[in-house]
């Protein structure tokens, strides 16, 4: 069945992010445990995803074995359940209050046995870990459920498993419902294990509301090859969706006596925003740390709006303020501001205190000389790396001395890079005042990560955001006052219906925009929740559980900045729905059943992100207070039809690397490799060079494909010569350090653009920029980072990607070689070259599909190139005429890096740029 490509019908994509991580595991054929079944079933009903994970394995060896069951959930996710069946006999998991499993988990340890464990995995993640003793030839069952309400970042929300089951699988399958009454415009797929034959066992249906992705690849697709018996499956598997939105910018959903309203606004203007940098450049930033902040720092100032006012705070022993008053970002404030950053250097102690001081002086000052824009919003963005060392030095009275200055009138977002610093007081110091905490990853992408975060309060739309409904119609309603609602992000409103509830809810949205007030209606049949009854793809009575874990999660939320005396009638509330909902939360545990002789009471308890993840794992008695973040959520050791979209017949799956060849002969303009009747061709207009191209060298495949000495390195570009002309052309860039336009073709909607360093003798960075999809791809030597609707996703080379768009295909090998490529288009490819003169790469193939509007200081060596006639009996040097331009051309011998590692001899035109 042909399904036409999904079509967007709101202004600005809204892309679902279902946070869904998976890593399932079973340690197996180590010890004869075979996973013959491993199923995962998400169904994800109006933004709330709920997981079941099912691993059925078998002892095959004639001794008793330990089974693991393993895997990875988001860590915003709360366990719902977890069960064993072993022999047939079910063991339950039991959520119960912390303090009570504690007692279970602490006789537990005193009679000497071990229990599962659970942590903080990564980045967004927890593991989950429970192992059972199997006697021979027994099976066990394991299940887990969880759920999420999925949340909206950066305009996309994300579905995201990562698979990793370590051995083949008889029965693999991986479901996905996903149901979006207002509708599903686009959906897309990528991943980062998958391969041309694992792609055919992928499938995707959709229609208007509905959709359903499943993979199933048999045991010989999941192979790495025919003589391995080791899986290929490890990786992430992610699916990107959006939904459509109407003018109202809301939608109000009901089922079963409850309701969810989301609201998302298209189309508003962002407010001008003023905003304090207040930078951390103690010692400890000293190195990669502040180069990235920098680098970071220098971007986001680029992004920064005309309409927008801003100064920078950097601060080591003590603080200072880069301009005595805020600026605006006219084009020679950021710039000046540019420079001020490259030029942040690291030394010296931590003065936190003085630093934020300086930040709200700044802005209370340009508030009293009415220098602030009428209606702009104003934010404090801070820094920091470690714990405050200089001036003062207390962290509950930093806390203080900060929300009493900033009083209300400002949001502060607080950013800890790494893990030497208190989350928990970055969190607090953040949420007091209306802001949010993050904590950013010491990684080869942190400078990412500071701009994405930038992003998502770039552009704030409205202010004292209020949801109302009608006096009588709802009760018990979560959250529905907002300070703000930046762009790309989503507020969530739930709540019962009351008893005397008409038949159409309605409500009223208002809020402020930059000049003035602004109001939304929308209204909702009851009637309409019929469409959430029947259909099996629905997990029901999913809107009552929502309204459950939205409740929670903002209960928890406020206990971080609540008074002592607020916390107890919080943590109540919190509890409670926590236990009648069966979810383990900070406030509450799972205690896992064994059969008789085994460890007894393993405790699963919700890790918290505030606590530094290096530190030691809680292992003994007493337990960690519910809202230290990094816990351990088990403590103590363990025990021993649609498919993909097609393409034509020149994109047929196939390997990711085309095959090996002889070295010299090409199809005229495809590039495509053909198998010549004679192995030694003579081409007319372009002379071979006896010397050069030696008979003997081409008798064979393996003589051809025989690496070269270290001394001769290859070019950075290699580009087949268009027409009818079968050989290449090896370009030396000898060009400026200013960035380059190398390719440009309106008519394919590409650019290519890069920056070539001479003095390396390779590329720092190469960009290609696609107008359809509109997304670009940046590669440097460290990786390739991939930017759409200005959400960045950072690749390391030579990890695996697959990804698949409407009118966009990208793939990327173990060897390193990305390919870019769509119908119709010309496929672009960049590698990360290990051999004699590494560095980046660029390749092109179907170069024929190039339009006569090509440019560029490679993209014209596609236009009409005239060899000119030699003018001495040296048939090895030529002059290519392009473009009213004469290029010398010189026969040498280069090592072709297109094939990888350890590349082939060939010879070519050397041109210099």
């Amino acid at each position: 069945m042909k399904i036409p490509s999904p079509v967007c019908t709101c202004g600005t994509v809204l892309t679902l992010l279902s946070l869904l991580t998976l890593f399932q595991t079973t340690m197996a054929r180590k010890n004869d445990i075979d996973i013959y079944s491993l199923t995962v079933d998400s169904k994800v009903s109006s933004r709330f995803a709920h997981t079941v994970v099912t691993s059925r394995v078998v002892n095959r060896a004639d001794t008793v074995q330990e089974a693991t069951f393993q895997m990875e959930l988001p860590q915003r996710a709360f366990i719902t359940n977890f069960s064993m069946i072993v022999e047939g006999v079910t063991y339950p998991g039991h959520i119960k209050e912390k303090a009570v499993a504690q007692e279970q988990y602490s006789a537990a340890v005193a009679r000497g046995e071990s229990a599962g464990l659970v942590k903080t995995s990564g980045r967004k993640m927890e593991e989950f870990h429970v192992s059972v003793s199997v006697a021979p030839a027994a099976k066990v069952t394991f299940e887990l459920v969880y759920e999420e309400l999925l949340r909206r970042q950066l305009g996309v929300y994300e579905l995201l498993l990562k698979i990793q089951p370590q051995q083949l699988v008889k029965h693999l399958q991986m479901d996905i419902h996903i149901f979006e009454p207002q509708g599903i415009s686009f959906l897309e797929a990528k991943s980062t294990f998958m391969t041309n034959e694992l792609a055919e066992a992928l499938t995707i249906v959709q229609n208007e509301t509905k959709a359903h992705i499943r993979f199933k690849p048999t045991l010989s697709q999941q192979q790495r090859s025919p003589e391995q018996q080791e899986t290929v499956l490890n990786g992430d598997f992610t699916v990107h969706y959006d939904v459509n939105r109407t003018h109202s910018g809301g939608s109000i959903q009901i089922e079963n006596g409850y309701f969810v309203h989301y609201f998302a606004p298209e189309g508003l203007p962002a407010i001008p925003k003023n905003v304090i940098f207040v930078i951390d450049k103690s010692g400890s930033m000293r190195g990669r740390k502040i180069q990235q902040t920098r680098e970071a720092l220098i971007k986001i100032l680029d992004d920064l709006s005309p309409n927008d006012q801003f100064n920078l705070v950097s601060f080591s022993w003590e603080a200072t303020q880069w301009r005595p008053l805020l600026v605006p970002a006219s084009a020679e404030n950021v710039k000046q501001a540019r420079s001020y950053a490259a030029s942040i250097e690291a030394q010296g102690g931590t003065n936190i205190n003085d630093a934020m001081l300086m930040a709200v002086q700044l802005l209370e000052s340009a508030t009293r000389a009415e220098l602030l824009s009428s209606g702009s919003v104003s934010l404090i963005i801070l820094l920091t790396d470690g714990d405050p060392t200089a001036g003062e030095t207390n962290p509950k009275k930093i806390q203080k001395n900060v929300q009493e200055a900033i009083s209300g009138q400002y949001s502060l977002f607080c950013l800890g890079f790494g893990f030497d610093v208190s989350y928990a007081f970055l969190e607090k110091l953040a949420l007091e005042n209306g802001g949010l905490a993050r904590r950013i990853y010491e990684d080869s992408d942190s400078a990412l990560q500071l701009q994405d975060f930038y992003q998502e309060v770039a552009n704030p739309l409205l202010t004292s955001v209020t949801f109302e409904y009608p006096k009588n119609t709802v009760e018990e309603v979560t959250q529905n006052n907002f300070r703000l609602l930046f762009k790309g992000s989503e507020m969530v409103v739930a709540g019962k219906l009351g008893e005397q509830s008409p038949d159409v809810l309605a409500a009223t949205v208002s809020g402020q925009l930059h000049m003035q007030n602004i109001t939304f209606q929308t209204e909702s049949s009851a009637a309409a929740a019929a469409e959430f009854q029947s259909p099996k793809y629905i997990f029901h009575g999913f809107m009552e559980r929502l309204w459950a874990y939205l409740t929670i999660q903002q209960l928890l939320e406020q206990m971080v900045s609540a008074s002592d005396a607020e916390k107890p009638a919080l943590e109540t509330r919190a509890l409670s729905l926590s236990l009648n909902y069966s979810f383990v939360t900070p406030l509450t545990s799972m205690v896992v059943t064994k059969p008789e002789g085994q460890e007894q009471s393993q405790v699963a308890e919700k890790p918290v992100e505030a606590e530094n993840k290096h530190r030691n794992v809680h292992s003994g008695g007493g337990y960690p207070d519910p809202l230290m973040p990094g816990r351990s959520l088990f403590r103590g050791q363990a025990g021993a039809s649609r498919s993909l979209p097609s393409f034509p017949a020149r994109f047929v799956p196939g390997p990711l690397h085309p095959p090996p060849r002889p070295p010299y002969l090409y199809h005229p303009k495809t590039g495509t490799p053909q198998l010549p009747e004679r192995l030694l061709v003579s081409v007319p207009s372009v002379p071979v060079v006896p010397e050069l191209f030696l008979e003997a060298d081409l008798k064979t495949k393996e003589t051809a494909m025989t690496p070269l000495p270290p001394v001769i390195e290859s070019p950075p570009v290699i580009l087949l010569l268009p027409g009818w002309i079968l050989d290449r052309l090896c370009v030396d860039l000898r060009h400026s350090q200013q960035p380059l336009s190398l390719l440009s073709d309106p008519d394919q909607g590409v650019k290519v653009t890069g920056q070539y360093e001479m003095s390396k003798a390779q590329f720092a960075w190469i960009e290609v920029t696609f107008k359809n999809p509109q997304l670009q791809v940046r590669a440097t030597p460290e990786h390739v980072v991939v930017t759409q609707d200005k959400r960045n996703s950072a690749y390391k080379w030579k990890e695996t990607l697959f990804l698949v768009m409407p009118g966009l295909k990208m793939t990327m090998d173990k060897s390193g070689l990305l390919l870019l490529s769509s119908p119709d288009k010309v496929t672009i490819g960049l590698m990360l070259w290990d051999g004699p003169g590494a560095g980046l790469r660029l390749l092109l193939r179907d170069t024929d599909r190039f339009s006569s509007h090509v440019g560029g200081t490679l993209g014209q060596f596609y236009q009409d190139v005239l060899w000119v006639p030699p003018v001495a009996a040296d048939d090895s040097k030529r002059t290519l005429r392009v473009q009213g331009h004469d290029h010398s051309a010189t026969r040498e011998l280069k090592l072709d890096y297109q094939e990888g590692l350890p590349g082939t001899r060939i010879s070519c035109w050397s041109v210099k740029l």
